[in-house]
């Protein structure tokens, strides 16, 4: 049992851990609301349930950015022949583009765990908004200015079934913050905390067997979701020719993020399964969409531990912020543990020979193959892995302690408001993961099953753009481990074989800054991102936005100018080799909503005794700590149903026609382009920059002071 728990708090932390909330039993909007209910014009069998969320839902630079919000549902045994008696209800959040959406690239953007919502995506990463305190007891959004919405359509997709807002069936039940833990059927609260860490709501049915407990079936499930969505929105379908009257292949983007470096290429290469049936007549035409990446991204990828489980010891003594999270000899014994007779290595590969003997189709339905993969993770973990632990360091940011404060969980707060969930409409309260559905993905050992590598191979056999992005603060999927993984695809990939003899070259992100260091070949590129953890685009939402805009267009990663990808070599150092010093460890937040990865001991024992006083999701000392928003928040957020007081002043609704978009400095669309670059010794100098126009982009005792029944 000890065991099973260590592989699933492994399994959650790179999701970032559970992190449950709720509040009330939302309204039935979901089925009765202003919700549009349609089948899909593809597949009959598939069927639509959406809404366009108010202004101010989710605030975006332009108020004519159109948004739509809901579910694709399958019915039972629609991904025969996998078993599958359960329906899938997969809740999306679509945001178009700021610029000439009808033209705009599309991006689907998939967080990992498993189990994890792409919610975390959407309102801590790469969404066009965020949430901010407007007042006390008062939540908004105000519109991010690097939000990937800046250059493409986006879609955010909670999956596998059960995750996030997604689920199979409404089930009441009741949420303990301070465990981190859903009892079904509801109950009342124990006696020994407050009633306000003990919530009780509507959830999926934490029912094992009714979702996805391996790659390949979510990739099944993915693929019949997105039939569904291109089919009932072929406007955002980039194919489509500008009369409407013709579609093609759909060429996307798809990101993901941790342990997307099993989702997407598994995803990518069944998309591509599916490409071929229809080609060969054994899916019909008429029926299906063929779904064709334009581009993979892969952000912070945990994607083979036969390639990256070395680099953890590794890492964790010797990285560029000189930090020793573990001692020499502790590194050593964790490197022997790699390489034993009966040791990570070792057992990753008897788990893969298994699978290919016995579960090729990697269903999870072999129990002796699921029990060999599951012990393999194990050992992995134990020995490899997990002795970085007992450092106290933050597995997603080295230079951090435990509990770290970083990104904010207020968004936890906001998603569970009957307002915003009337607004999206939903009928289940949110929670950002579901340790039943990552459990599941433990018991088959989905983990160490692999073959990701050669997918990614047969993608740039394809023509697909492939990008690894390392942030390189993160320890549990860190860019040590990605550039060997980098390395690998190349060795597989005959025609990458330049790869090796690129160079490291600077990520010029504006005048003044280098966001980090790429090596590209072609479609393949990897990139060390300096100065970000586990989540990119929240540490530095300027240079992941650059990254993500070049890698969508094409473009030099270094500079963003055009190139020819058949070609194309970086030229710079051998090795990625700039060092920092590590920043101070910020002093923890604690949010009610998560209890146990954000409150020390002291905080937890605070809310047991009834002390400090919690305001706004936050517990407090006293209520004099909690300060008011600076006005210039209040002024540029909105919050369902009403619009920012500032943004009919600042900002031009977007244009469909072909001339490029507003450039004005107070107006954040397009995307930089560089002439040259500052030196790694000229940071903060200035490097000539011009714009580009490509029709869509342009450059440049407790007090609560909130009532449970609110959350």
């Amino acid at each position: 049992m000890a065991t099973c728990l260590a592989l699933l708090t492994i399994l959650l932390h790179l999701s970032f851990l559970t992190k449950f909330a709720l509040g009330q039993y939302p309204s039935s909007s979901f089925l009765t609301g202003n919700i549009t209910t349609i089948q899909s014009p593809v597949d009959k069998d598939i069927v639509l349930h959406f809404k366009s969320p108010p202004v101010g839902t989710c605030t975006t630079v332009f108020p004519s950015q159109k948004q739509y919000t809901g579910y694709v549902s399958l019915p039972p045994h629609k991904l025969a022949p996998i078993q599958q008696n359960y329906y899938v209800n997969t809740f999306f959040w679509f945001i178009e583009a700021r610029t000439n959406a009808s033209t705009a690239p599309l991006t689907i953007f998939i967080n990992g765990g498993p189990g994890s919502s792409s919610m975390v995506g959407l309102f801590q990463e790469a969404g066009p908004c965020e949430v901010v305190e407007i007042a006390q007891n008062k939540f908004g959004t105000q519109a991010r200015d690097w939000g990937w919405d800046r250059s493409s359509n986006i879609i955010f997709i909670d999956q596998p079934n059960q995750v996030g807002f997604s689920f199979d069936k409404l089930t009441n039940g009741s949420l303990n913050l301070m465990a981190s833990t859903v009892a079904i059927p509801p109950s009342i609260a124990p006696a020994s905390q407050p009633a306000y860490t003990f919530l009780n709501g509507t959830f999926s049915s934490y029912d094992a067997n009714s979702s996805a407990n391996t790659t390949e079936i979510a990739a099944h499930t993915i693929w019949h979701m997105l039939q569904g969505f291109l089919g009932a929105f072929p406007q955002y379908n980039p194919s489509i020719t500008s009369n409407k009257t013709q579609s093609g292949p759909i060429g996307i983007n798809l990101f993901t993020e941790s342990y997307g470096g099993k989702y997407g290429p598994r995803f990518a290469a069944h998309f591509e399964s599916q490409n071929t049936l229809r080609q060969t007549g054994k899916l019909p035409k008429n029926k299906t969409l063929e779904i064709r990446l334009a581009s993979l991204g892969i952000m912070q990828g945990c994607i083979d531990d036969l390639v990256q489980a070395k680099f953890y010891p590794i890492f964790a003594n010797n990285n560029t912020y000189n930090i020793k999270a573990l001692s020499l000899v502790d590194q050593q014994n964790a490197a022997s543990s790699f390489l034993g007779a009966t040791g990570c290595q070792q057992q990753i590969q008897s788990c893969r020979n298994a699978v290919s003997s016995m579960d090729p189709e990697n269903e999870g339905d072999a129990i002796s193959v699921n029990q060999i993969c599951k012990d393999a993770q194990t050992v992995c973990y134990e020995s490899v892995l997990g002795p970085y632990i007992q450092s106290g360091r933050s597995l997603y940011d080295i230079t951090q302690m435990v509990p770290s404060p970083f990104p904010s969980s207020t968004y936890l707060e906001y998603l569970n408001s009957a307002e915003v969930q009337s607004a999206i409409g939903v009928a289940i309260n949110y929670t950002e993961s579901n340790s039943v559905i990552g459990n599941s993905f433990v018991q088959t050992g989905d983990y160490e099953r692999g073959d990701q590598i050669s997918q990614i191979s047969y993608l740039l056999s394809l023509g697909v753009r492939v990008a690894l992005i390392y942030g390189d603060r993160d320890y549990i999927c860190n860019w040590l481990g990605g550039e060997a993984v980098a390395f690998s695809i190349a060795a597989q990939s005959p025609a990458y074989a330049p790869f090796y003899a690129a160079g490291y070259a600077d990520i010029v992100v504006n005048s003044t800054y280098v966001g980090g260091v790429v090596r590209q070949y072609g479609n393949l590129s990897f990139s060390r991102i300096f100065a970000a953890g586990h989540l990119i685009p929240a540490y530095q939402p300027e240079t992941a936005f650059t990254v993500f805009t070049r890698i969508i267009t094409g473009t030099d990663m270094s500079l963003g100018e055009p190139i020819d990808l058949s070609t194309y070599l970086s030229n710079g150092t051998a090795n990625a080799t700039y060092t920092a010093k590590a920043p101070a460890s910020a002093e923890p937040t604690c949010w009610i909503r998560n209890i146990d990865n954000t409150c020390t001991n002291d905080q937890k024992n605070m809310i047991l005794r009834g002390d400090g006083y919690v305001i706004n999701g936050i517990l407090y000392d006293k209520s004099s700590d909690w300060h008011a928003p600076a006005s210039s928040i209040s002024v540029g957020a909105g919050y369902p149903g009403t619009r920012p007081p500032a943004m009919t002043a600042t900002a031009l609704p977007p244009s469909d026609s072909e001339s490029a978009p507003d450039t004005r400095p107070d107006v954040p669309t397009g995307v930089y382009v560089a002439t040259s670059t500052p030196s790694m010794s000229q940071k903060g100098t200035s490097a000539k920059g011009v714009a580009l126009s490509l029709g869509w982009l342009v450059s440049c005792s407790i007090v609560v002071m909130m009532a449970p029944e609110a959350f």
